[in-house]
């Protein structure tokens, strides 16, 4: 099978694997991340696909692979391992106090990121926060409606990448 029909497969196939994708992770950008990681891990290995065989499956194999390594290394990432010979960092949270700084410090941080915005994506993003509609929001700037969608979506994702330090901390 040349690369070419094998894409083409790969193609017919993609659309069933975002269902399961989203199952996965029940998070609509991560659920792309993965169904992009499995097809390039297809792609990138076809000589592996036995012809013949169901291309489905063998895709279906791939990404949950792919989520459990993935959700793995995330796991090992978070952990934390004392070394103290007492076990000094371990024992000590129990006598901690919070003094809500840290949540003080993340309300500056998204201040931050989201005074970071260009005007075109940060006005349109703070009236849909403040709770209006796209509808409202797309008469109020005198832009159609997709074009808001678009830059909510865009002021979102930037906010996320800024944010990322935040994403697994409540």
């Amino acid at each position: 099978m040349t690369a070419s029909e094998f894409t083409h497969n790969l193609s017919k196939v993609s659309k069933s694997l975002k269902p399961f994708a989203m199952r996965l992770t029940k998070d609509q950008e991560d659920a792309d991340d993965l169904l992009q990681d499995t097809l390039m891990k297809a792609f990138l290995n076809r000589e592996k696909y036995s012809e013949g065989t169901n291309l489905k499956a063998w895709l279906y194999t791939i990404m949950k692979n792919t989520f459990i390594t993935n959700y793995q290394r995330m796991m090992r990432k978070n952990t934390f391992i004392d070394t103290t010979d007492n076990l000094h960092y371990i024992n000590s949270f129990e006598s901690s106090t919070d003094n809500m700084a840290y949540s003080s410090f993340v309300v500056e941080d998204i201040n931050t990121a989201v005074n970071s915005l260009e005007d075109a994506y940060k006005t349109p993003f703070m009236l849909h926060y403040r709770g209006f509609k796209y509808h409202e929001i797309a008469d109020r700037l005198h832009i159609p409606i997709g074009t808001v969608k678009n830059r909510i979506h865009i002021a979102r994702k930037e906010l996320k990448d800024q944010l990322y330090m935040y994403a697994h901390s409540y």
